[in-house]
Parts: structure tokens; C-alpha cells; sequence
């Protein structure tokens, strides 16, 4: 992976298929990354109901992607859960030519 301004490179957009997530490690996050409709989402990929790392396996639909664990819910946007309380971290994602890109941050213990 390649770092370009706090992005990193996950991927080719030619690699990722309609609706159908894929699982990443960026600077040791662990990442799902959907394509809809063109447009490129990066999530958490460890779901805050039981911390399972399965969100890329997600049945997306109406711009939110299902849990396969137990089927909460969750914006490809925000992240965020559909009452609007925080969900899972949502990451800035940028596309060069083929290329996709992503910032992550990690969470910070306290």
C-alpha cells in the first residue's frame, strides 16, 4: 500500500464489484470498502453489536449496509445506525484514475 497525504492505496476500483464489500487492513484498521452505484464507501469493518469483523460481508441496500451477524444497520455515508446515533467510523476516500485511496484514523484509548 501506498501513502499519498495521510491516504493510503487500498485498491483498484476495477477490483471491487456492485454491492458486494470487500475487507482491507489500512495502517492496521480493518476496513470494508463498498462500491455503489460508482460511488466508493470505506467503513469499520468491526461491527459495534458483538465486534465481529464481518461488515464487508454486509448485505447493502437504500445506502446502508446490513450486518450478517444480526442485521443492524448502518450508513454508507456516516456510519451511523438508522435513528442517527454513532455507528461505525466512516473514512474519507479519494479515487485517482484507477486507483482508490483511503485515510483511516484509529481509535484512541483512554
Amino acid at each position: 500500500m501506498k501513502q499519498n497525504d495521510g491516504f493510503i492505496k487500498v485498491c483498484k476500483n476495477s477490483e471491487l464489484k456492485e454491492k458486494i464489500g470487500r475487507r482491507f487492513f489500512v495502517d492496521d484498521v480493518d476496513v470494508a470498502l463498498f462500491k455503489v452505484e460508482g460511488q466508493i464507501y470505506a467503513l469499520n469493518n468491526v461491527c459495534i453489536h458483538q465486534k465481529a469483523a464481518i461488515i464487508y460481508d454486509g448485505f447493502i441496500e437504500d445506502g446502508k449496509v446490513t450486518c450478517p451477524s444480526h442485521g443492524w444497520q448502518f450508513n454508507l455515508k456516516t456510519g451511523k445506525v438508522p435513528h442517527g446515533a454513532k455507528g461505525l467510523d466512516s473514512y474519507e476516500v479519494k479515487v485517482f484514475g484507477d486507483d482508490i485511496y483511503v485515510k483511516v484514523f484509529k481509535k484512541e484509548l483512554r
